[in-house]
């Protein structure tokens, strides 16, 4: 299974984003495809609190658009939402051997809850879920 990570939620929502045709390619592919697919819980959050952002965006995205552009994500046919799982205390060691601090713990909890629901591949741009030796991130973007 494929999750999407929160940059690519927002560059194919944001028609302003430089990246924003082949984000929305990407995730049209998804949502239009057979397979399923996955949008992690703190990512749906992230999106909203990004692309909602007065100091990100001017204008922001208003609550409704938010929600609307979430609402069709998640209505799509192959769409999961992924969240943390009872039992993932034990993940916390790989925050400590993976030397996980600050930022980075958010990126860390995403990589966590797709292990813990067996995503095979992260799409994301964000180079560093490369610190997370047990998530395959691809950037899909990459050569468009």
């Amino acid at each position: 299974m494929i999750a999407v990570d929160t940059n690519l939620l927002v560059y194919a929502h944001r028609r302003d984003s430089a990246f924003h045709g082949p984000a929305a390619a990407c995730l049209r592919s998804l949502a239009e495809g057979l397979a399923g697919w996955a949008i992690p819980w703190p990512c749906v959050y992230e999106f909203w609190n990004v692309a909602t952002h007065p100091r990100i965006f001017a204008p922001p995205s208003t609550p409704e658009q938010a929600l609307a552009q979430l609402e069709a994500w998640m209505s799509a046919p192959g769409c999961h939402l992924l969240g943390d799982l009872p039992g993932q205390r034990p993940a916390l060691r790989q925050l400590v051997d993976a030397a996980v601090r600050g930022p980075l713990v958010h990126d860390a909890r995403i990589a966590l809850v797709c292990q813990a629901h067996g995503v095979e591949t992260l799409w994301s741009v964000d180079r560093d879920f490369s610190r997370f030796p047990w998530l395959t991130v691809r950037n899909p973007l990459a050569g468009r």
